[in-house]
């Protein structure tokens, strides 16, 4: 039978597996679960402010866990799903540490497919950053010191929040101070060529807008780039060219690699005070 390459050297099979997480991590399930106790157990003993509403729709809302000072850095977090799923609500879980360090900790809604098609999706992010920016002081927070972080596809989505036209917002033109993108896309060609184009459906101008790696000279302030070591080979190399592009474009781009680690063990690093992204989310503001 003949070799069909649908993607470098990716047979179809092979692609659709590259772009499954959960091909290379066993234990997805009880690390996500994980998430979400760690979420509800941080609910209860950090102070928040919840359900604020960015705009008007019922998914559009998000959640400001107070730091213990005023005039704090924000650190605001997108996270992931595949674009089909994933709450704020199990994402709380780096609040107590990040809070701890003297930053507020805001953890994002937003609605997914098939609710919102992806362009929406990236434009609820964008509305989200607007409105933390604008209300920061409201809250305590120091809106000149505003940080940005995503997980998975809520990588993909920080990372093309990025490469937002924010005086078309009617933000400075470069509103966020730093960014951490850990295990996202950041090209989204091969992504459509997988399975995951069943239900992640744009056009051919909607990907290259979606695609921050080919934008990378909009981006204004310096990205980490992070992934585990043991994340599929397509999504390492997602980061490792993105990571390239941003330096090819003069910016300031760092790659982490978390030794040992899987896609879904390495956000859990977050909520560690010693772990791997809780130190560069922390030095990014200044607070380590």
């Amino acid at each position: 039978m003949t070799r069909v390459n649908v993607f470098l050297h990716y047979t179809q099979e092979q692609l659709d597996r590259a772009y499954d997480q959960r091909a290379w991590a066993p234990n997805a399930a009880e690390v996500i679960q994980r998430y979400a106790t760690a979420s509800a157990e941080v609910r209860q003993r950090v102070p928040r402010r919840a359900d604020l509403p960015y705009r008007r729709t019922a998914d559009e809302r998000l959640d400001v866990f107070s730091a213990p000072t005023g005039n704090a850095p924000v650190h605001v977090f997108v996270h992931g799903g595949a674009w089909r799923g994933g709450h704020k609500d199990d994402y709380a879980f780096p609040a107590e540490t990040l809070v701890a360090a003297g930053a507020h900790y805001v953890a994002l809604d937003f609605a997914s497919i098939p609710t919102a098609r992806l362009p929406e999706m990236a434009a609820q992010v964008r509305r989200a950053i607007a409105w933390v920016f604008a209300n920061a002081r409201s809250f305590g927070g120091d809106p000149e010191r505003l940080y940005l972080s995503g997980h998975s596809s809520g990588a993909h989505l920080a990372a093309v929040a990025l490469t937002t036209d924010w005086t078309a917002l009617g933000l400075p033109a470069h509103p966020i101070r730093a960014a951490l993108c850990v295990g996202g896309m950041y090209d989204l060609r091969a992504p459509l060529l997988s399975a995951r184009s069943a239900y992640v459906q744009v056009s051919r101008e909607e990907e290259d807008q979606l695609s921050p790696a080919r934008h990378a000279d909009r981006i204004g302030c310096p990205v980490v780039v992070a992934h585990g070591e043991r994340e599929s080979p397509e999504f390492q190399r997602q980061a490792v060219e993105f990571a390239a592009a941003l330096r090819a474009a003069g910016r300031g781009a760092e790659l982490v690699v978390g030794p040992g680690l899987n896609h879904f063990e390495m956000l859990e690093t977050l909520g560690r005070p010693d772990g791997l992204l809780a130190r560069v989310a922390v030095g990014q503001m200044g607070l380590g």
